[in-house]
């Protein structure tokens, strides 16, 4: 049996100290803590994807928080299925003790719970994010009939700015890739993006009765 550690930021200007520090009581050699800088959209990340062919059956893998394996609920049913079904290793949720599928007591109870646990957490997650989309599209709605303008405005503008500004929103997307995605500088995609936010938020606000 050997313990890894997975630790994430999305940025490289983003500290990890915080996560390495939740690690200490564990004594993981430094060699088994695998570490990425970029978002968890996916799991196409080069050290998780490393640290993954090294899991082995008995295993154990500790992350901090269920965020830094992933952002996508769906996805890490996905991975988390993977890691302690296919290649039967355990995974550990530092923040979350019901996240820990390792045996207690003799007994599959860690494993049934921790799959309960984070089948609940995904079906919420959905759910919210079902919500806020609603909710957006509502805004923007309502921001249109009220004379409003979204989207492309003198020429300036992509004409999927607004689908591409709502994932970016909800965290589908960061603002680096939100301007990559839409052709613009990350400058320009931001200012733009602020507007956009303050405008949502404004109709929202006022659809709900808040101001």
């Amino acid at each position: 049996m050997t313990d890894y550690a997975y630790v994430r930021v999305s940025t490289k200007d983003q500290n990890i100290d915080r996560q390495l520090a939740a690690l200490e009581p564990y004594n993981i050699p430094k060699k088994n803590i695998f570490c990425d800088y970029q978002s968890g959209k996916d799991f196409v990340r080069p050290a998780y994807q490393k640290m993954l062919k090294r899991l082995r059956s008995g295993d154990l893998l500790i992350v901090k928080s269920i965020d830094r394996l992933g952002r996508n609920y769906k996805d890490i049913l996905m991975e988390w299925q993977h890691i302690t079904k296919k290649i039967g290793a355990d995974i550990l949720v530092l923040d979350m003790d019901l996240l820990d599928t390792r045996e207690k007591n003799g007994s599959l109870t860690g494993t049934l719970i921790a799959d309960m646990v984070l089948q609940i957490m995904a079906y919420f997650a959905q759910t919210e994010r079902e919500f806020i989309r609603r909710r957006q599209a509502e805004g923007i709605a309502a921001a249109k009939a009220k004379g409003k303008h979204f989207g492309r405005t003198a020429n300036r503008l992509p004409p999927d700015f607004d689908d591409v500004c709502a994932r970016c929103n909800y965290g589908e997307l960061t603002t680096r890739e939100a301007a990559f995605t839409l052709s613009m500088s990350h400058s320009t995609f931001y200012r733009h993006f602020l507007n956009w936010r303050q405008k949502i938020n404004v109709s929202d606000s006022r659809q709900f009765g808040t101001l």
